[in-house]
């Protein structure tokens, strides 16, 4: 079954949506998971956490935005916070189904549970800051985010180390030779992951790095269409915002591997019209069905027919 979310829009619903990470000290995840799952009933909130002993990663959304706003105030009155960096966008398509809390060692997973940020910026550049060093200065830019992430999106000049997951992150870099005293600017989604890359990068030596504060969603909220070209992938429904941090109108996330695509097809074994990705559209059995079942009972009985699939969105 197809979980794609563009060109599927809902009724007239809108959606209030906000993304957040905080490395802070939780010494009770199960207590917390419970906690969080009652604010979440609460204020009708549906969404990801990410909970582990070094602090949460979430994207959470709303039907109403005083909702949001009041989970967001509970938030910071339970874990004794004055701020917290919310990065807000809106949405006429339902990001998620559910609300659910996840419990992991770490809520960016790097492999170095061991590896949290200290309090307060780290070598962080505001979105003025980080477009005054690309038009300025000559640094390496490097995306830490996963290959298909950059495909579809990416800041002008920078590096794609091709990686599947951010574990895979250091090796790269162990890979390169850049001198450990060349500017080098580090970005992904929402900021969480160079959080941890950042720290990884220092403990190699390189004592010139900085990261995007907030990520790209913080950046193009300031300054869309400027440096950053394309769009930007997204881990809910959306599947990918625009320059202006609306949902995609041009990727679908590809049935068979979950990736985004924007190839359209007519399910040969149940006439479904669905998008899947560019480089499933160059396996044989799988180009031409709209989802794993059909594609392995295409492969099977190519003459047979099935009903058409049913839709998530």
């Amino acid at each position: 079954m197809s979980t794609n979310a563009a060109n599927s829009p809902d009724s007239a619903a809108q959606f209030f949506i906000t993304t957040f990470y905080k490395f802070i000290p939780i010494t009770d995840v199960e207590a917390t998971k419970t906690w969080f799952n009652n604010l979440a009933e609460k204020h009708d909130i549906k969404g990801l956490i990410i909970l582990a002993p070094e602090g949460f990663n979430s994207t959470v959304s709303a039907q109403s935005k005083q909702n949001l706003e009041n989970f967001k105030k509970d938030l910071l009155t339970n874990f004794k916070l004055t701020e917290l960096n919310f990065k807000d966008s809106e949405s006429h398509k339902s990001p998620f189904r559910r609300f659910i809390v996840k419990l992991r060692p770490e809520i960016v997973t790097l492999g170095t549970p061991d590896l949290v940020p200290p309090e307060g910026v780290n070598r962080h550049l505001t979105p003025t800051e980080w477009n005054d060093v690309l038009k300025n200065e000559k640094p390496i830019i490097i995306d830490t985010r996963n290959w298909y992430e950059h495909k579809i999106g990416t800041f002008k000049g920078s590096l794609n180390p091709n990686t599947e997951k951010f574990t895979e992150f250091p090796q790269y870099m162990d890979s390169q030779n850049i001198s450990k005293d060349q500017k080098v600017l580090i970005f992904c989604t929402g900021g969480i992951r160079c959080e941890k890359g950042i720290l990884e990068l220092t403990e190699k030596g390189y004592s010139n790095v900085y990261q995007l504060d907030g990520g790209i969603l913080n950046y193009l909220k300031e300054y869309p269409n400027d440096e950053y070209e394309g769009e930007c992938f997204v881990f809910d429904h959306r599947v990918a915002v625009t320059q202006d941090l609306k949902p995609t109108d041009k990727y679908y996330l590809c049935p068979h591997c979950g990736q985004p695509g924007n190839t359209a097809i007519d399910c040969k074994r149940c006439d479904t019209h669905d998008h899947i990705c560019e480089d499933c559209a160059q396996i044989e059995w799988k180009k031409d069905t709209c989802s794993k079942d059909c594609a392995y009972h295409y492969k099977l009985h190519p003459d047979r027919k099935a009903p058409r699939q049913p839709r998530s969105y």
